[in-house]
């Protein structure tokens, strides 16, 4: 299956008080004595007129992106069923391909440069990714349109139901759910025939999230929430005209929809998909699974390599571990310390909504304590959710979706309150500086308030970039006056050696035969977390192979070039301004980053 160029990779993915940079015009025009003379403004201007016209197109092919971003005229419409949205996206990139070949660099400013790079690598990638069959898996447990769509129609996402038109446009927008996802049906079929099909644990896991939706009366459809809610100043004659349209689109639209798919999982898909978990046991599955780990990590370290280094950090961590056991004064092993740690109620919430409250809290907390570290912040806030329930049981234990792009609806930091054994107390901390502030929140908001940076990379995102920048973030936790609690500074170890855990378990399930059973045991073994938390883990690097290794491999560059700037820099080195020249241009892939770092370290140097 194509996937977007110039889109978001994850939108879930102001920048006030920074430091002057050459890379970026946030707080100053470029100083045209710095440039060269062979910088062409009316080359650059052309390049980033060029930039806007392919995200754009872009968005027309997939409009759910602009809701998200809060640009209501592609409301309306729906995904194009998949075969048409490949042949639109094709001839997109070689539209890409022609027009970036007639673009002298050399000529463009450092902003100008960095798009130019991270498209060439995009477009190479995408080229690459052409010869792998991925149009045979459109959607497994972690990811679909079909999501997005109940998301959007409870009324409690990105989706607005403030007028008569707002409602209107849903109207169209469910209209086109049944062909896209009767395509989505079509590939899935074929995939059975080709050899490509989910694992079946996989295809087991989508089938409540389809059944859900299968409701006798449109009341007791969550795509009635926008009814119930709806704003009492509308007419009496809106009202009823709305009402009557939400029933029957839901009652044969979108209801059918859902049944058919849930129908054709259980009776054809699930019996007749492969046993094995791998990528490595798919159609040139090795090759494939290495371009996975390329795309994801922007480096080209083999899968091996990755697997080796995985261990050593998970060997390190518990050593920390056992630090902590110590401090403590825990009288047993480690291994009995996990087994308190998962059994023992004092590490547990009572209610989601004592979980909920107890991230409210923390946020005040960090929130106050950001500026030790960082002359950046964003200018929209964040808010703490749970998770919806229509997704609660497959979704993961947190997550970030970045604010509207004009303001108006705040970044949301997902808390998942399913199963409250896996949500300890202990990770309090370090799950919020990860999926909030300074981590997720502060990048992705951050990226969308710079000004005159183009709009794919406003939305865009970087795998290792986004997901290395969160785990960097909460390294920094003691700087920030954090972790003083020694079980909060657990927390912090346990979810780097999650980190850890993911280099050897994806590479151990894609590259070198581990079944599922083995990568839960292994996870098991080295950590405290709950079976639960541990399988739908498991479950999500099968799904997603290669992106689990993006966040250790990111922080690890990150944290590289932290070291190489207060080595090259001696008493010059600034902290403040290293996390603002890590920020301040948005994510881009870490080869990309780690020039701009260097170029920025030898203008520091003068």
């Amino acid at each position: 299956m194509f996937k977007p160029l110039l889109l978001a990779s994850s939108i879930a993915i102001a920048l006030t008080g920074c430091q002057a940079t050459q890379e970026s015009k946030v707080t100053q025009e470029v100083d045209v004595t710095t440039v060269t003379s062979t910088i062409s403004l009316e080359e650059s201007a052309k390049f980033n007129a060029l930039l806007e016209v392919f995200f754009n197109e872009g968005i027309e092919i997939y409009p759910m992106y602009g809701t998200y971003m809060g640009d209501k005229k592609y409301n309306d419409k729906f995904a194009y069923p998949l075969p048409q949205s490949e042949v639109l996206q094709s001839e997109l990139n070689e539209k890409y391909r022609k027009a970036l070949s007639k673009i002298d660099r050399e000529k463009l400013d450092p902003q100008g440069k960095i798009s130019f790079d991270i498209i060439q690598r995009d477009l190479a990638l995408q080229l690459t990714g052409q010869q792998f069959p991925d149009k045979y898996l459109p959607i497994n447990q972690m990811d679909g349109l079909h999501n997005d769509l109940a998301a959007f129609g409870s009324g409690q996402s990105a989706q607005p139901f403030e007028t008569v038109e707002d409602y209107d446009a849903f109207l169209k927008r469910a209209a086109g759910f049944k062909p896209w996802l009767d395509s989505v049906m079509d590939a899935m079929k074929e995939g059975m025939k080709q050899g490509v099909t989910l694992p079946q644990v996989l295809a087991k896991k989508l089938v409540p999230q389809f059944s859900a939706h299968v409701v006798y009366n449109p009341e007791d459809s969550l795509f009635w929430g926008p009814i119930k809610a709806m704003p009492e100043g509308f007419s009496d004659a809106d009202k009823k005209r709305l009402t009557s349209a939400y029933r029957e689109v839901i009652m044969t639209d979108v209801i059918p929809a859902y049944r058919n798919m849930a129908e054709f999982l259980e009776e054809i898909y699930i019996p007749n998909s492969r046993s094995t978990v791998g990528y490595s046991d798919l159609p040139n599955g090795k090759a494939w699974y290495q371009h996975e780990i390329e795309s994801h990590t922007s480096l080209t370290l083999p899968a091996e390599e990755i697997h080796n280094i995985g261990l050593r950090e998970v060997d390190r961590i518990l050593g920390e571990m056992n630090k902590v056991r110590e401090q403590v004064k825990f009288a047993g092993d480690l291994a009995a310390f996990f087994v308190h740690l998962r059994e023992s109620e004092q590490f547990y919430f009572e209610s989601p909504e004592a979980l909920i409250a107890a991230y409210e809290k923390v946020k005040a907390k960090i929130d106050a304590k950001v500026p030790l570290l960082f002359d950046v912040a964003p200018k929209a806030d964040y808010v703490v959710k749970p998770v919806e329930a229509f997704r609660a049981q497959s979704a993961p234990g947190a997550s970030y979706q970045g604010p509207s792009a004009d303001g108006t609806k705040p970044g949301i930091f997902y808390i998942n309150t399913y199963n409250l054994k896996a949500q300890p107390n202990f990770i309090v901390e370090t799950l919020s500086i990860h999926e909030a502030a300074p981590g997720h929140h502060f990048q992705i908001a951050l990226q969308q308030e710079i000004e005159g940076l183009p709009t794919f990379r406003k939305f865009g995102g970087d795998t290792a970039f986004v997901e290395g920048w969160a785990l960097y973030a909460e390294s920094l936790g003691k700087e920030l006056g954090l972790f003083t609690d020694p079980y909060q500074w657990y927390g912090r170890l346990v979810d780097e050696q999650l980190r850890a855990m993911r280099l050897v378990v994806d590479t151990g399930l894609h590259a070198k035969g581990w079944t599922r059973a083995q990568a839960i045991e292994f996870m098991l073994k080295n950590s405290s977390m709950a079976e639960s938390d541990v399988t739908a883990e498991v479950e999500r690097y099968i799904a997603w192979p290669g992106q689990a290794l993006s966040y250790k491999l990111g922080q690890f560059k990150i944290r590289e070039l932290r070291e190489y700037a207060a080595k090259e820099l001696g008493d010059k080195f600034d902290i403040k301004a290293f996390h603002t020249q890590i920020l301040i241009d948005g994510a881009m892939p870490m080869s990309i980053l780690e020039e701009k770092i260097k170029r920025w370290v030898e203008s520091q140097k003068g």
